[in-house]
């Protein structure tokens, strides 16, 4: 007994330590302020692979047209991903010329086994793409007007080769849908802290950018193409090997991309199982140790609440270090869920700490050793 809470004391000082590292992180990140009317001439290809998702297309396509970043220089295509439902028909009948329709089954056999459909659909939208500037979002987003304008002027400022920009759940009217949002604003904050700390960093595909010639100068996708995850953080390894200086992260609220949480509890395991699929091909290994020992943290108090429903003496242990990491994470999150305007949602967190612990644990494992399904696909 005093053995396995010694090694559970000792993850969670590791994950104290890393939690109040992420904070000063966080702290230290300098917010961007876009001018109120730039000049920009940075021409950006817009890129989304899409797949079934007409409900979502007219939301984002409206977010889109209401970009006030020149037309002229801002092309977008949706690359639709063998859809089933009117997915081409809503991109081919919006009336905006700017907006582009292409289509993997005229570039791609349906009976072509891969394990990314996505990174090929990127590919193949970037090889046609105009852009010098290439952004990537998903098709359950919407942004606000000013988005590619902020991308614009901070590439412009910076001149970075990679971009990695926050993301936000909306729409969260029930409690799994907040505990959905909770998780993923710990994640981006987390992201953009690991990024002034320069201690490795994370991105999410919804939001992000990069120069079309570093894309290419990397072998874009090779070598990572039979991942089937990994079109963006992947690829951001990739592009700082080659640019140890060039990945920034942009931190400014007109940036934010709001996407949707998943609706049922098996839609959510399979996104967090392919997330975290991909946690042992990072190169920065730093990334790898952090997530093995939050992984290992998380399963250790797992233990210990399942040894403590059978011997009672080891629930003081239990809450005390509960405690101890329900404190530590809401110091870090108040700052990142002010940035989101989200603190109402810190409301929920306490309770949502009995489903988050358990979800680590399986997720992580499932990620290593199992299989999930992707967009009606099952990959191993």
């Amino acid at each position: 007994m005093h053995f396995f809470v010694i090694i559970v004391i000792g993850l969670a000082l590791g994950y104290g330590i890393l939690m109040l590292w992420y904070s000063l992180g966080w702290k230290r990140l300098k917010k961007f302020s876009p001018v109120a009317h730039p000049v920009g001439h940075t021409k950006v290809t817009v890129i989304i692979p899409a797949r079934n998702e007409a409900d979502n297309l007219p939301a984002l396509l409206e977010a889109l047209h209401r970009q006030t970043y020149h037309a002229t220089f801002l092309e977008v295509i949706i690359i639709d991903d063998f859809s089933t439902d009117d997915t081409a028909a809503v991109i081919r009948n919006y009336p905006a010329e700017n907006i582009h329709l292409l289509e993997l089954s005229q570039h791609l056999d349906e009976q072509e086994r891969l394990n990314s459909y996505k990174k090929k659909a990127i590919e193949i939208a970037i090889s046609q793409a105009t852009g010098d500037l290439i952004v990537t979002t998903d098709a359950d987003c919407v942004m606000g007007p000013r988005w590619i304008e902020t991308m614009v002027q901070y590439y412009e400022q910076h001149q970075p080769k990679f971009i990695a920009a926050p993301v936000s759940f909306y729409k969260e009217h029930n409690f799994f849908k907040r505990l959905q949002s909770l998780d993923f604003m710990t994640m981006q904050g987390i992201t953009g802290a690991a990024a002034a700390l320069a201690s490795g960093t994370m991105c999410n595909g919804a939001n992000l950018a990069y120069e079309k010639q570093a894309f290419h100068d990397v072998g874009g996708f090779s070598g990572i193409d039979n991942i089937a995850s990994g079109d963006d953080m992947l690829l951001m390894y990739k592009i700082y090997s080659a640019y140890p200086e060039g990945v920034m992260y942009l931190k400014c609220e007109d940036a934010i991309v709001r996407t949707l949480a998943v609706d049922t509890l098996k839609d959510f395991m399979n996104q967090r199982i392919r997330w975290s699929s991909k946690a042992d091909k990072y190169e920065d290994k730093r990334l790898t140790w952090v997530l093995l020992l939050v992984y290992l943290f998380n399963a250790g108090m797992l233990a210990m609440a399942v040894i403590a429903l059978f011997l009672p003496v080891w629930w003081p242990w239990f809450l005390i270090i509960l405690l101890f990491k329900v404190t530590l994470e809401l110091y870090f999150l108040l700052p990142v869920a002010r940035f989101f305007n989200k603190t109402e949602l810190l409301l929920w967190f306490i309770p949502g700490q009995i489903f988050h612990i358990p979800y680590i644990v399986i997720a992580g494992w499932l990620g290593k050793f199992g299989s999930y399904q992707w967009k009606g696909r099952q990959v191993n």
